[in-house]
């Protein structure tokens, strides 16, 4: 049976049938909200999102950003409208879909508020060490899903890569930054913006001090069963951007990280959110990983159409080389 609880488009989703099937394709936007299966691995429902003329029978990239409520509530309600909004709305990874005709998947995700400092939605060491079923992993139960939504895809005549692409501001940037360290193999190209100037460090030590997720890879194996993959992870094309005027500063805050984690933070790195990024970018270098970093004038913790269309044009030129 399928797994889609339903389906919200304009009219249902007629296909467009030119004369090549290579043309072919969905002739409205559609949004469809995905069931939740254990025995795929996953516990949480996912948003769908195909924007109108998809191709069809066309080989494409599936984009991927986890969902950002904002606040933390125990209604799965509260965070299945912030998806949705994420996933239809005029959002940057929505601006992606839209523009580059490419299926978008938001995880539906709990950040719940009887449990303020297990921040889901960074995916925080809390996150990481959690041991109940339905929250245990969340990194795996996207990868369920992901696999899931491309066999849908598929059997909708929408094939995709095996790699995602990857898009995330603020909590979603530092999940997807953190979740690009546990698995580099399965993306393709990623985004990231707003995420308080501190980036996941692909080393074991700073001055001597032990770095241990989500600050760095001491205790990587330990966690994760598996060594970090370096050469996989600096072979992932990156976007990664601050707003100049940008001063959102999570690490300052018990549900993002431990006293622990806040000092070695704020003695080694900086406890200013530009100079911490500008750090970042230096131990980056130093370590020869090159993303594309950027900083925007006049732009605090938000987003432009200019930064949103720098973010697109990054994800079509990740197309257009695979092609």
């Amino acid at each position: 049976m399928r797994t889609v609880l339903f389906l919200i488009t304009t009219t249902l989703p007629f296909l467009f049938h030119a004369q090549s099937t290579s043309t072919e394709a969905f002739i409205r936007d559609s949004l469809l909200l995905i069931q939740k299966n254990t025995e795929k691995g996953f516990y949480w429902d996912y948003i769908l999102f195909i924007p109108r003329e998809t191709p069809l029978h066309q080989k494409t990239f599936l984009l991927v950003e986890p969902n950002n409520t904002g606040k933390t509530s125990d209604s799965v309600q509260v965070h299945t409208q912030y998806a949705m909004d994420l996933a239809s709305v005029s959002s940057v990874g929505n601006n992606i879909s839209t523009m580059l005709k490419i299926p978008f998947l938001v995880p539906i995700f709990p950040r719940p508020e009887s449990r303020p400092l297990l921040y889901t939605h960074a995916l925080d060491r809390d996150a990481i060490t959690e041991t109940s079923p339905e929250l245990q992993r969340l990194d795996l139960q996207l990868l369920a899903m992901i696999e899931d939504a491309q066999s849908l895809l598929e059997d909708m005549g929408i094939p995709t890569n095996t790699k995602i692409f990857m898009n995330g501001f603020s909590a979603s940037a530092t999940f997807t930054n953190r979740f690009s360290f546990i698995h580099p193999e399965a993306i393709q190209a990623l985004a990231i913006g707003g995420f308080n100037g501190e980036l996941i460090l692909p080393q074991p030590q700073i001055n001597g001090v032990d770095l241990n997720y989500p600050l760095g890879t001491k205790d990587f194996t330990t966690l994760f069963g598996q060594n970090f993959d370096k050469e996989a992870f600096k072979h992932i094309p990156q976007f990664i951007y601050m707003g100049q005027l940008d001063q959102n500063d999570a690490v300052q805050f018990d549900d993002a990280y431990s006293e622990q984690e806040r000092q070695i933070i704020n003695k080694n790195l900086g406890d200013d959110t530009q100079e911490r990024y500008l750090k970042c970018q230096e131990i980056y270098l130093k370590n020869h990983i090159n993303p594309t970093f950027k900083t925007y004038e006049d732009v605090g913790h938000w987003t432009t159409s200019d930064v949103n269309f720098e973010v697109i044009k990054f994800f079509f030129h990740q197309m257009q080389t695979q092609e």
